[in-house]
């Protein structure tokens, strides 16, 4: 498990690669001015995808980030 300041740090790198640090800094404000509620946004999150992909990607993650096991 991260630390918070590690989580928040990679969390950070994560959104300025994928949106760039423009966008990632409006997604932050988004998230902290609009009320939001996890539970539901994670339940439509991977609402699209098969069990099958699924299971896919998060194996694909798995490799990536902790190699094989």
């Amino acid at each position: 498990m991260l630390s918070d300041t590690l989580l928040q740090r990679e969390g950070m790198r994560v959104l300025a690669e994928n949106l760039g640090l423009v966008e990632a800094g409006r997604f932050i404000a988004l998230m902290n001015r609009e009320p939001f509620d996890y539970t539901k946004w994670q339940h439509g999150l991977f609402a699209d995808l098969s069990l099958e992909e699924l299971l896919a990607r998060a194996n694909q993650y798995q490799i990536e980030n902790f190699g094989r096991s």
